[in-house]
């Protein structure tokens, strides 16, 4: 979450005119973040998030977003509920953009991942895809693997800036994956960016999943693989298999992995790798530092790719 478009307290009113709310009578940007911009609303007894979607947010995908989030907190997936105006309309212009108010979740991310912060992730997702499931709606991954491709290009145009030997494992690792990747494994929709800021948790429980803007259908597998990457890591890029363990049989005590999931999980693993490689790697070297740009560093996802390319069955991730 962050703040890009600052609106004043008139914009608001007029805004809220047309909801049927209470009555709010405060709100606060929030700084952290990197898509939309964001605010607290508060009302005496009540809090929710005012998100107003930016260039990076498509709006004819916005309808796919909200439904997606109110069908899974109608079903008791832990997410905000978006809140219909009175017009029944989950969105309206705010300074020329759109915009769209979802009730507040109680809890925070963790900085200090834990094995079991790692299990509730996996139950979690596995109830996430077993409701999303249950939807009959459609969204291309748009960083999905056949469109890897479209990076690798980019990533070429910077070739100057790269070392020789990055561009080439690239390009080698991508014609495998695309060879030997089962393009028939189970699919649907995933969340598509479950990264510790998106979870929130409350004590040793998990609280919610927010940030539901790079949802998409894809392999559930793929969704996993991502989780991997992004909760079963050190801070020295070490793999955790205790981690990796608590995520995995966790989510397959609650959604059977085919065996053919289990098969392509390490490639699946290499690909999200690859696809996070490849954004760091633009991002870095062409976007300018700024307020709307976190630079990550790229190097986190080749050592992760490395590793991943070294793992020959899914076993050795502690399944």
């Amino acid at each position: 979450m962050a703040v890009y478009t600052y609106i004043s307290q008139e914009d608001l009113d007029q805004f809220l005119s047309l909801y049927s709310m209470e009555e709010i009578i405060s709100f606060e940007g929030i700084r952290s973040g990197v898509s939309n911009s964001n605010y607290i609303l508060f009302s005496k007894k009540n809090k929710y998030i005012l998100t107003i979607f930016e260039e990076m947010t498509n709006e004819k995908d916005l309808p796919y977003f909200f439904q997606l989030m109110n069908h899974l907190n109608n079903n008791k997936i832990m997410c905000p509920k978006v809140i219909k105006d009175k017009d029944n309309n989950f969105s309206n212009v705010l300074n020329g953009k759109q915009a769209a108010i979802s009730s507040f979740l109680e809890g925070q991310s963790v900085d200090h991942i834990k094995p079991f912060h790692c299990a509730e992730l996996g139950m979690m997702v596995a109830k996430f895809h077993n409701e999303s499931s249950k939807l009959e709606i459609y969204r291309e991954n748009e960083l999905g693997i056949k469109r890897l491709e479209n990076l690798i290009t980019s990533v070429e145009k910077i070739h100057d800036q790269l070392n020789r030997s990055v561009i080439d494992l690239i390009h080698n690792e991508y014609d495998y994956l695309i060879k030997n990747i089962s393009f028939n494994i189970p699919s649907g929709i995933i969340h598509a960016d479950l990264f510790p800021d998106n979870i929130f948790f409350h004590g040793n429980k998990l609280s919610g999943i927010i940030d539901f803007y790079f949802s998409c259908n894809d392999f559930y597998a793929y969704e996993i693989a991502t989780c991997l990457n992004a909760w079963c890591f050190e801070q020295n890029n070490e793999f955790n298999i205790s981690k990796a363990k608590a995520l995995l049989s966790s989510y397959n005590l609650h959604k059977k992995f085919s065996s053919e999931e289990l098969k392509c999980l390490p490639l699946l693993a290499r690909a999200s790798a690859l696809r996070y490689l490849l954004t760091r790697l633009i991002d870095f070297h062409t976007k300018e530092d700024s307020e709307l740009v976190i630079k990550k560093d790229p190097n986190e996802y080749l050592k992760k790719l490395k590793f991943h390319q070294t793992v020959q069955r899914s076993s050795e991730y502690g399944l």
